[in-house]
């Protein structure tokens, strides 16, 4: 245990990243012979742990870096190497702590599946790239384990890849993240240029080089470079491109509503602290690389997707799509947090965000799993993720509604969850700096407490709809079965799911249950202070004023979905255009899908009707040209040669006849030129 204790955080980092990467590995090799996800269980667990090591030896201590020399390229040389701080190991150790629970999970959830050796591999895979990405101390090898990253999750999404659902989603996905990549590109591009290296440690460590620069005359200056100061902000913004997509900000956040067609242990561990975090953690990682302009834009779009996705939610049917949506305004919200200069606060909500929402999820699935079960013990046809199948479910899980009630409230922000605190952080923080900043900046913290209601009612929606009232499919199968239903979840899927429930409590982020200012998270992050004054008012008023309009919207909701006093028509154009997102997805296939196919359409009738027109006139004129050139060349040319031929040939002829040796002849011919010379002398 003592010899544990010394091993070094860098060897407990690498082994950290190394176990689910040797798990990978050994499933790959294997294959169907090994369907059990053992392997793939130990590796996330040694993650677990190797990570827990790295955590306690790393967090409020000096920071540790490590690297070697990768390649040379010029005067520029690129090494590899890993950095542990307090925001990287955070991460190192929160990845493994959710996966684990998913794992375990997985292998009752997963049972019997015909492709859970995939499913382990890409697992695996998937845990291997987003601890690479935390731990690596260059924006380059950040950049490779980014994309890792996705492709792992275009593997996971499209699983079930005989489902045609599945293969658009997946693509869609990676197509949409391929636009973030290019920002990637852009910002690593501007960096290089303007500083000569990628290393985390040599640009944003304490004195780097992103400290030194600065901006005259409209000029960004650094010690090696200068460039105009516009660059500094498409920098920024092309980093904020990568987490846009990434994290699923509007208007990139359509894919991530349609990767719900992947295992629900899939959605859940993707949609915690893994896939869709990676954009916060890329910019809580060069915050200080973003000026003014580019924060702002930042704050603006987290609060539209917030506010949007919120919306969105509220009109959805499918249990998964809800928490889909309400993970992507949660990162709207983060994403404020980003923009408003709380960084820190906005990894606090990140970390408990990935605990409640990892257990809502589970809870779907569990839900989900035992309706699969009840669809095919029935022979009926129905959708086992529609609400509008499900309720009564308390009666028959009531440990799942339970633990979902748990996590809901987390997620509604109520006292003493985790949500509570770390919600507050965000949206208090973002009504003192707009406080700071002007009356019109306050839009922004009006659309957050407005947003948080909203979160509140359609979650509450969902618990009502599922677990209160009657169960919706009794009558159609109350023939076919015999006993109950349904029944709770098994053992193995209760057990991470009520671990889960725990890390939603208030007592694991702070002994204060209404401060989030005594976190031990928040104060390993906080570096600097602030840049606006605290508001004491605004500690009080908005706590209230959330918890109020909180326990408001779940009484509506008691009284449309549960007394069934609903007074709104189903037909509404607002239901209507928050069940169909919106229509962002019928605008992309009409501006880019159809637009594209119009224009592939266009440049094909350009091809036949004036391309080929034009170069058939080209060839006509080009053939004529030629038979033109064919007859001059055999009637004019051709024949001048040959007459000439025929007169040289004839004129030898009559010529020759001269010759034959008689004496007549002879004076006969000189006669006759005599003659002719004559007669040229006479006339001309």
């Amino acid at each position: 245990m003592n010899q544990a204790a010394h091993i070094s955080p860098l060897y407990t980092a690498l082994f950290t990243v190394a176990a689910p990467f040797i798990a990978f590995l050994y499933q790959a090799l294997v294959g169907k012979r090994d369907q059990s996800g053992i392997i793939s269980l130990i590796g996330i667990g040694c993650s677990f742990i190797f990570g827990g090591l790295t955590w306690l030896a790393i967090w409020n201590n000096p920071i540790i870096s490590t690297q070697i020399t990768w390649f040379t390229i010029g005067t520029s040389t690129f090494k590899v190497g890993i950095l542990l701080n307090n925001l990287s190991v955070l991460m190192l150790f929160l990845v493994p702590t959710v996966a684990l629970p998913v794992h375990i999970y997985s292998r009752a959830y997963m049972k019997g599946d015909v492709g859970i050796h995939r499913y382990w591999m890409y697992l695996s895979l998937f845990c291997f790239a987003m601890l690479g990405l935390v731990i690596m101390d260059s924006l380059l090898l950040m950049y490779i384990f980014w994309e890792l990253v996705g492709f792992a999750s275009y593997l996971l999404i499209g699983f079930w890849f005989t489902r045609e659902t599945a293969v658009q989603a997946n693509k869609k996905a990676f197509l949409v993240n391929r636009i973030g990549d290019l920002g990637f590109l852009i910002g690593l591009a501007i960096v290089f240029t303007q500083f000569k290296t990628l290393n985390l440690v040599d640009l944003f460590g304490e004195g780097g080089l992103i400290y030194q620069a600065s901006i005259t005359g409209g000029q960004w200056i650094s010690p090696v470079n200068s460039m105009d100061q516009i660059w500094l902000t498409i920098a920024g913004l092309a980093f904020f491109l990568a987490a846009m997509a990434k994290s699923a900000q509007f208007p990139l956040h359509v894919w991530l509503p349609d990767a719900m067609e992947g295992p629900t242990s899939v959605s859940s561990l993707i949609h915690a602290a893994t896939m869709v975090a990676a954009g916060v953690f890329l910019l809580a990682t060069v915050f200080p690389l973003f000026n003014e302009s580019a924060l702002l834009f930042i704050a603006i779009i987290g609060t539209i997707t917030a506010a949007s996705t919120a919306y969105f939610a509220l009109g959805q049917y499918d249990i998964k799509r809800i928490l889909a949506f309400s993970t992507i305004s949660q990162l709207g919200f983060m994403m404020v947090g980003i923009g408003i200069g709380t960084w820190d606060a906005a990894l606090f909500h990140l970390v408990t965000h990935a605990f409640f929402k990892c257990l809502l999820f589970l809870s779907a699935g569990a839900i989900i799993h035992e309706m699969a079960h009840l669809k095919a013990h029935s022979q009926l046809d129905f959708d086992p993720q529609d609400l509008r199948n499900m309720g009564g479910l308390k009666k028959y899980m009531p440990k799942t509604f339970i633990l979902m009630s748990v996590a809901s409230l987390a997620l509604a922000g109520f006292p003493f969850t985790s949500g509570y605190l770390s919600k507050d952080s965000i949206v208090i923080s973002a009504f003192e700096w707009a406080l700071s900043k002007g009356d019109f900046y306050l839009i922004i913290p009006i659309s957050l407490i407005t947003v948080s209601i909203l979160t509140a009612f359609y979650i509450g929606r969902l618990i009502f709809k599922a677990f209160f009232g009657d169960f919706r499919m009794l009558d159609q199968i109350k023939d076919k079965l015999h006993g109950a239903p349904l029944h709770e979840a098994p053992q193995m899927m209760l057990v991470p799911m009520f671990i889960l429930a725990v890390c939603c409590l208030f007592p694991l982020f702070s002994l204060n249950p209404v401060s989030y200012h005594d976190s031990w998270l928040m104060d390993g992050l906080l570096l600097d202070e602030y840049t606006f004054a605290p508001s004491h008012t605004a500690h009080l008023i908005i706590p209230l004023l959330l918890l109020i309009g909180s326990v408001v919207s779940w009484i509506i909701g008691w009284k449309w979905y549960v007394q069934h006093k609903y007074p709104l028509n189903v037909n509404n154009p607002a239901l209507r255009a928050s069940y169909n997102q919106g229509y962002i997805n019928e605008c992309y296939q009409w501006v880019f899908v159809n637009g594209t196919l119009k224009l592939a359409q266009f440049c094909y009738w350009f091809d036949r009707y004036v391309v080929d027109a034009l170069v058939s006139f080209v060839q006509f004129i080009i053939l004529s040209l030629s038979q033109l050139s064919v007859w001059i060349d055999k009637y004019i040319v051709d024949g001048f040669v040959n007459a000439v031929a025929s007169v040289a040939y004839w004129t030898g002829n009559q010529v020759r006849l001269v010759q034959n040796g008689k004496l007549q002849t002879a004076l006969y011919s000189v006669f006759l030129f005599i003659l002719l010379g004559l007669i040229y002398l006479i006339f001309f």
